[in-house]
């Protein structure tokens, strides 16, 4: 892993909200000893100064806050002073950076598609009496790496926001996943315009499109992929059949798919089945069957391996954060956090975060700060 890669020099161009009068301490040291301390597990503003308040002599001039020449104490700010700069900074250019930032100390990816996933997350502690809770759009890939996050108004607003939150990556030879809602002519041309394919469910929002691909004739296709699973306490059986197109009502699309999902509890004995159709500019012969059942089955890592860490491990949901940019501010650290760990080779954040506390050479380390 690239420890070398500093997140300082991510940060230069980070847009500082402060007035030029009064810049005791540099954006790049606030910034860094927050993100410092998310990896350490602060999971709110509080933790974020406690953790700074507490750090060694040697770790304060390591992140870059000002030494005193005449006695060689290193100051750190008040609590007030950090939440005033991230209530108003930039949250599309603080995402921009934490992109660039974990790219740049990413492995390089294997040959072939590299899958990504886009996913809208509700931040539910945001909202007040007055204000909706604040939905942040993110795309990840399928490793579980964020690389790119755009907040929206309101789910409603989430289709526009598709655009340009991915106008920050190349999508050159990548498969993008998405769910029913960004099944949208504009995102297909615009995902193939990019040099991008995509696997895009197909439901009942779009009748004319879901009856015609509902209504081949599925049980004359022949099987592309089988698999079964038992965990959990239930057995999943999935099958995949997919079917070449002509022509279909839709930017670019080659193939129609069906999953059927057979799921049997052993706990209740209920058994579910599911079909879920899909449509892919891939063409016939592109991906096999098997891979073509895990991308389908990854898109929803997005879920397990960000939205719900940042739930369950962060306690985002539980967080009352709600003024300026602060709940976009800390979703963005999170992910941060979640990234690098995964980079790392952990599969447990939870024990991630508790390991790189025990120790304050592990997040500056991870940070790109110390040897």
């Amino acid at each position: 892993m690239a420890d070398a890669v500093r997140l300082f020099s991510f940060l230069d161009l980070l847009p500082d909200p402060r007035g030029v009068r009064g810049r005791r301490y540099p954006l790049s040291a606030l910034v860094t000893a927050a993100a410092a301390s998310v990896l350490a597990g602060a999971r709110s503003l509080t933790a974020i100064t406690e953790w700074i308040g507490d750090a060694p002599t040697w770790a304060r001039r390591t992140l870059g806050f000002p030494v005193d020449p005449l006695t060689g104490a290193v100051s750190v700010p008040h609590p007030h002073t950090l939440r005033r700069l991230l209530v108003r900074l930039d949250g599309d250019a603080l995402d921009r950076a934490i992109g660039a930032f974990l790219a740049a100390r990413a492995t390089p990816a294997s040959p072939g598609l590299r899958a990504i996933a886009v996913d809208g997350k509700a931040l539910r502690g945001s909202r007040t009496a007055t204000t909706p809770y604040i939905t942040l759009l993110a795309a990840m890939d399928h490793d579980g790496h964020v690389l790119a996050q755009r907040q929206v108004s309101d789910k409603s607003n989430e289709i526009p926001a598709f655009q340009p939150l991915l106008s920050t990556i190349d999508l050159t030879g990548t498969v993008v996943t998405t769910d029913a809602l960004h099944t949208q002519h504009a995102h297909g041309t615009y995902l193939r315009e990019r040099g991008a394919h995509y696997i895009a469910q197909v439901k009942a929002n779009h009748p004319g499109l879901f009856d015609r691909i509902r209504r081949l004739p599925w049980s004359e296709i022949t099987l592309d992929h089988h698999d079964r699973t038992r965990a959990h306490h239930r057995l999943e059986i999935r099958r995949l059949k997919t079917a070449a197109f002509a022509h279909l009502d839709y930017p670019d699309a080659r193939q129609a798919l069906q999953v059927v999902r057979w799921r049997k509890n052993f706990t209740t004995g209920k058994l579910t089945i599911e079909r879920v159709y899909l449509i892919t500019s891939l063409p016939p012969g592109t991906a096999s069957g098997v891979r073509l059942a895990a991308w389908i089955r990854g898109h929803w890592k997005i879920e397990n391996l960000l939205h719900h860490v940042r739930d369950r491990t962060f306690r985002e949901d539980d967080s009352k954060i709600h003024i300026g940019h602060l709940p976009r501010i800390m979703a963005g650290l999170r992910n941060l956090a979640i990234g690098v760990h995964r980079q790392d080779g952990h599969t447990n954040i939870a024990a991630a975060l508790r390991h790189t506390a025990r120790d304050y050479r592990r997040p500056l380390t991870a940070l790109g700060l110390t040897g």
